[in-house]
Parts: structure tokens; sequence; C-alpha cells
């Protein structure tokens, strides 16, 4: 089975930094395009940042862009988004997803991809 695992998230105050990872099981990672997507209460899930696994272009929501980074480890199967100066407003539970040998450039669209994880709460206090 394909298995995605976040972890990271935790209850910080506003302007701190938070780190989430995301584990995946398959050995196929390396031609999955990554992402992280978050749904606050009464909301829909809304993504957040990509990064395509052919290209490594990353992709960001507008209101996280100088805020948070998207990277990835090939050699350990794990995706990272590094969330700096946190607002209450992420406050969510982020998931992560990926694409399989993804072609596209719906990068955004949650429906793009075929994998998730459990999610990880991050709570931004103010």
């Amino acid at each position: 089975q394909v298995q995605l695992v976040e972890s990271g998230g935790g209850l910080v105050q506003s302007g701190d930094s938070l780190r989430l990872s995301c584990s995946a099981s398959i050995a196929t990672f390396a031609y999955c395009a990554m992402a992280w997507f978050r749904q606050a209460p009464g909301k829909e899930r809304e993504f957040v940042a990509a990064i395509d696994w052919r290209t490594f272009n990353t992709y960001y929501t507008d209101s996280v862009k100088g805020r948070f980074t998207i990277s990835r480890e090939n050699a350990e199967k794990t995706v990272y988004l590094q969330m700096n100066s946190l607002k209450p407003d992420d406050t969510a539970v982020y998931y992560c997803a990926a694409a399989f040998l993804y072609s596209g450039s719906n990068y955004y669209t949650a429906s793009e991809y075929g994998y998730w994880g459990q999610g990880t709460q991050v709570t931004v206090s103010s």
C-alpha cells in the first residue's frame, strides 16, 4: 500500500516556525509530484504548496508566498514544508498528497492527487 505520513505539526504562537515532514512508503516517490493542502474548520481543503517530480518547480498559494517553502529529499522519500512567520489563519490540518508521474499543470487542485496522508494539526495562537 501507498502510505503518506505527516509529522511536525503542533501548537505555536504567531510569528513562530514549524517544519512539517511527509514520509512516503512508495518506491516511486521520485516520480511523484508532491503537495501540501490544508483544511481549517468550516472551510474547504485549500492548496498550500507543491513541488514537481521532474522539474522541481515549486508552487505556492498567495497567502503563504515568502513564508512557506516546500522541498523534497528523494533519497529519504520525504517532502517538507518549512513554515515561517506563522499566522492564526494558518491554523488547519495539513495534508500531504502525491500524484504519480504527474504530467499536468494543475498542481493547485486536490483532485489531481491520488494519494493522501492522514494529516497533521497545526495550530497558531495569537
